[in-house]
């Protein structure tokens, strides 16, 4: 895995957006240029390119707050990798993307593999690899949740020159496995002097404790309409924090599904994985449709860096959304009349550390009476008066079933927020949960699972929780916008 560039962006509240530091590897740009042929794309100054990037992500200072090839249903972006279009000169993808604070760390690595369409991101081993080096790079720069002052970071940045010449030599990070090498056995050995890989910064010295997190993410459209299919998708991560002594500990983790469970795919890892089964990696969404996909156990050895890490991520076919909601509005006269209902599935564990539905209303004036009765927890009004906040506390009933309805009158001196797109009835509902101790694929790590290979005996803790993003139900009385493709990462 190569570099062709790289790129520090500092992006301050109130300040304009900057490039504090950018490298470009000339070497590994002659190999872009001679891999692509006619095709090659090439990387355009870090005027053009800051400007292209912040358009992307929706931070540019632009009067457009619609911009076709980003905001139209077709486009499907594929955080952290986007695509950047250079104005008839080609399109630069995949450019990997990391913001935290007042950073916005990108790069754009070479990718040997020309087809059309495009392979998917689980299949470029460059991908991972360049997200790894600027989650390390976001570490050294920003610390472990410590606020740096300004000054503080100016002198990190300053040092990434020499820092680069040492961990990613001509454009080639040190320490990642490369494509076709043979991997080398988990199992330590007393004889063999073990070398401090360089992007570990230091090592160990304490109680062993090994932490490992499982989070789930579900988004959904649900549209309540038989002509508009609903669509929803689960993607998952899996993080560490390994405080193990020596200077290349051996730590092994496994994942395990219940026998009903939805088989993990699209798995992405973090390069300190020192072995894996070809089975695992080439568990595809796209090529395994049929449902056929390997389903476990997930075993992972490593060889874990000092800081929190993300060691895999995947994706996961659940055959249902852990809420199926039903919205309805009707006008009359000066009022709307509202109604809702959610069903929580038998499946998903009825605990959550929250719960709340938005129902948001654009292109009114503010509301004026709202006269709505639910059957289990409360509803409060915004301050800006254009938003129901239905809060549905830690527990659905027993019939695991809520409804809302009522009449909402906007009768207020001044106009609400407005919004292009909903117009009319067109209209939805944004769900916000989290539910503890659970996963929609049924993906757990037992404790006993975890083998750390170490003289002291380490503490393991593990934890799983689902959480929703993007989770929107629309009324199925208006027009909704539908994509002909599928809710994807």
């Amino acid at each position: 895995m190569s570099l062709r560039a790289l790129w520090i962006i500092s992006n301050e509240k109130g300040q304009k957006a900057s490039i504090q530091f950018s490298k470009r590897f000339s070497t590994v740009e002659h190999r872009a240029r001679n891999l692509a042929g006619s095709s090659y794309v090439a990387v355009p100054e870090d005027s053009d390119f800051l400007q292209l990037l912040l358009t992307e992500l929706g931070l540019s200072n632009s009067n457009k707050s619609y911009v076709a090839d980003r905001d139209d249903c077709l486009y499907r972006p594929r955080s952290p990798a986007v695509e950047l279009r250079l104005n008839g000169k080609g399109t630069l993808w995949p450019v990997l993307v990391l913001s935290q604070g007042p950073l916005i760390l990108a790069c754009l690595p070479l990718v040997d593999i020309l087809s059309e369409p495009r392979p998917p991101l689980a299949n470029l081993l460059s991908v991972s690899q360049g997200i790894t080096l600027l989650t390390g790079l976001q570490t050294f720069l920003l610390g472990s949740g410590v606020k740096l002052d300004s000054e503080g970071l100016a002198s990190r940045v300053a040092t990434l020159p020499s820092l680069l010449l040492q961990v990613c030599p001509l454009g080639t990070p040190l320490d990642t496995p490369l494509a076709g090498t043979p991997t080398a056995s988990t199992v330590p050995t007393a004889t063999v002097t073990q070398k401090q890989p360089a992007w570990k910064t230091g090592v160990y010295r304490g109680r062993a404790t090994v932490n490992v997190a499982v989070v789930e993410t579900v988004r959904s459209m649900q549209y309540g309409n038989q002509s508009r299919q609903d669509l929803w998708d689960v993607y998952g991560t899996v993080t560490c924090k390994c405080e193990v002594e020596g200077s290349l500990p051996n730590v092994t983790v496994t994942l395990s599904l219940p026998p009903n469970g939805s088989p993990l795919q699209d798995i992405l890892v973090h390069p300190c994985v020192t072995s894996l089964d070809s089975s695992i990696l080439t568990a595809s969404s796209v090529d395994n449709a049929d449902g056929s996909a390997f389903s476990g156990p997930y075993k992972f050895p490593f060889s874990p860096p000092l800081e929190p890490f993300r060691l895999c991520s995947y994706t996961s076919q659940v055959p249902v959304p852990p809420i199926l909601g039903s919205y309805q509005l009707k006008e009359e006269e000066n009022n709307l009349r509202v109604s809702v209902s959610l069903k929580l599935h038998e499946s998903v564990r009825n605990s959550f550390e929250y719960c709340e539905a938005h129902l948001p209303f654009f292109n009114r004036n503010q509301m004026g009476v709202v006269d709505v009765k639910v059957s289990s927890g409360q509803v409060d009004v915004s301050k800006e008066k254009n938003l129901l906040v239905w809060g549905l506390g830690q527990k659905f009933p027993k019939s695991r079933e809520v409804t809302l309805d009522g009449k909402i009158s906007f009768t207020g001196s001044s106009n609400g927020p407005s919004d292009p797109l909903c117009t009319g009835l067109t209209a939805y509902i944004k769900l916000y949960l989290k539910v503890p101790d659970t996963t929609l694929s049924g993906c757990c790590v037992d404790q006993h699972s975890v083998q750390v290979y170490s003289s002291a005996k380490p503490r393991i803790v593990t934890s799983r929780e689902l959480q929703s993003k993007e989770y929107f139900i629309w009324n199925s009385t208006g027009s909704a916008p539908v994509s002909s493709g599928q809710v994807m990462m």
